[in-house]
């Protein structure tokens, strides 16, 4: 089995990463987080896009623009970024019919589909965002994660 991220999950963790990295409150132009992260420039206003519709990054328009996390990156789990760009993370489709699996009778491999995907989505949402970027950088969460107008903690 391989679980593995899409390349849209992929490049809108990194772009998080990125925001949750970057110790001011100021946007950041999608150019910057493209090329800082090794993300095609052409794919990643799409990207952001679907992050800023998720409410998970706030889209600032103007000469000053860009982009910055909607809310503190301790708020803001890896699950909360994939499922921004691919929707929902619990499959209900069958594993052994080409239908979706149905409550009153569902096919004999489904309680031990369902329990390896909630342990899957449960150990994304524990991850916050904020832990990941401070693993990513070597150091400590910057306050400026604590999102537009508010204050980090401590």
């Amino acid at each position: 089995m391989r679980l593995a991220l899409t390349r849209r999950a992929d490049y809108a963790i990194r772009a998080c990463l990125h925001l949750a990295s970057v110790e001011h409150d100021e946007p950041v132009p999608s150019r910057v987080i493209a090329e800082a992260m090794g993300i095609p420039v052409r794919f990643l206003p799409q990207i952001l896009g679907d992050l800023s519709r998720a409410s998970v990054v706030d889209s600032v328009s103007g000469q000053r623009g860009g982009y910055r996390l909607a809310r503190p990156a301790a708020g803001l789990s890896l699950l909360d970024c994939i499922e921004a760009v691919e929707g929902p993370s619990i499959s209900t489709h069958c594993v052994l019919e080409t239908r979706a699996c149905r409550r009153d009778s569902p096919c004999a491999v489904h309680p031990a589909w369902i329990e390896a995907q909630e342990g899957f989505v449960a150990a994304l949402a524990r991850q916050s965002l904020a832990e990941v970027a401070a693993r990513f950088t070597g150091g400590p969460v910057p306050d400026g994660l604590a999102g537009p107008g508010r204050s980090a903690p401590g």
